[in-house]
């Protein structure tokens, strides 16, 4: 695949803070990607960077080749939906869109009055009287309208409501089908986008710790639930990312996938095997990354 996005040892420090530490990866053409972790693991400051709206300390980051920093050739071809979004006082949603449609070149109009009708979005208020759905609402429309040719959402889903997010699940991928481009999707809502997402991108606290296509990390780890001393027999020598125990029951996940043989192993001692949802191994991967480490010296600022 051809990366549309070349990172490489990128490292953004704020003060006492580093928000992305050393960091490197690509990001490939006309793929979905999840962009997880938690709040201040350092996903809106890669974003940032990655569409010249924050400096790096150190690092360097190539978008179709180039430098994205006052790169008319480069920001024109990318949008940045980000919950924090500013817009004038006196802006309203069809001021928002006017503006959208003279900046990015590929803008299709039709696909953004079709949107502005599923969402019920008010286009007379000022931006600043709208509901914190409403405002979502503002930002998914020139996110998919735009078809700008990398779109990053930074927590597109906030204050929408369940009908809502399916909306914009379902008009996200149907869009795609019809006209592929590279998305970064960072969301807290893992196990609603995971059909959705086709790489996981994982970071924490500044650094990647999973990159891989969604069925590899699928296969990241099991469940094996059971009599305590047979999960512990299970398990021993595995590397375990979570247990937990009620009486004489314990559930331990653990990392590697298991053969035909280990899977008959599992049937014969009495024990049930479960998948784990792709929520669920982020959750206890990043949980498991993080045991003895310090946290960062400010949630704040490494969003």
């Amino acid at each position: 695949m051809t990366a549309v996005i070349e990172v490489r040892n990128l490292t953004k420090r704020y003060r006492d803070a580093l928000a992305l530490d050393d960091v490197s990866f690509d990001i490939e053409r006309d793929t979905i990607y999840g962009f997880l972790g938690r709040n201040g693991a350092g996903k809106t400051t890669a974003m940032s960077i990655l569409t010249a709206q924050n400096f790096a300390t150190s690092g360097s980051v190539r978008v179709f080749g180039e430098d994205p920093y006052e790169n008319a050739r480069v920001l024109s071809r990318m949008c940045f939906v980000r919950e924090s979004q500013k817009y004038p006082d006196d802006a309203t949603a069809r001021h928002a869109f006017r503006a959208a449609r003279l900046f990015f070149p590929n803008w299709d109009q039709d696909l953004a009055e079709r949107l502005i009708d599923e969402f019920q979005l008010p286009l007379k208020p000022i931006i600043k009287k709208l509901s914190r759905g409403q405002l979502s609402a503002v930002g998914v429309v020139i996110g998919l309208a735009s078809r700008a040719e990398i779109t990053f959402f930074d927590e597109p889903y906030l204050g929408l409501d369940a009908v809502a997010r399916q909306i914009f699940y379902d008009r996200l991928l149907a869009d795609y089908a019809e006209h592929p481009r590279t998305v970064l999707l960072s969301s807290h809502l893992i196990d609603e986008v995971a059909n959705l997402i086709e790489r996981v991108l994982v970071i924490d606290h500044g650094r990647i710790i999973m990159d891989e296509s969604t069925d590899e990390a699928r296969e990241h780890a099991a469940n094996v639930v059971g009599d305590s001393t047979a999960v512990e027999a299970f398990v021993r020598g595995r590397e375990v990312i979570h247990r937990e125990s009620l009486g004489r029951v314990t559930s331990a996940t653990f990392l590697g996938a298991l053969s035909a043989a280990e899977r008959a192993e599992v049937r014969a001692a009495g024990l049930d095997l479960a998948p784990v949802s792709l929520q669920q191994l982020i959750v206890r991967s990043t949980q498991h990354a993080q045991a003895g480490r310090p946290a960062p010296a400010s949630e704040e600022v490494t969003r």
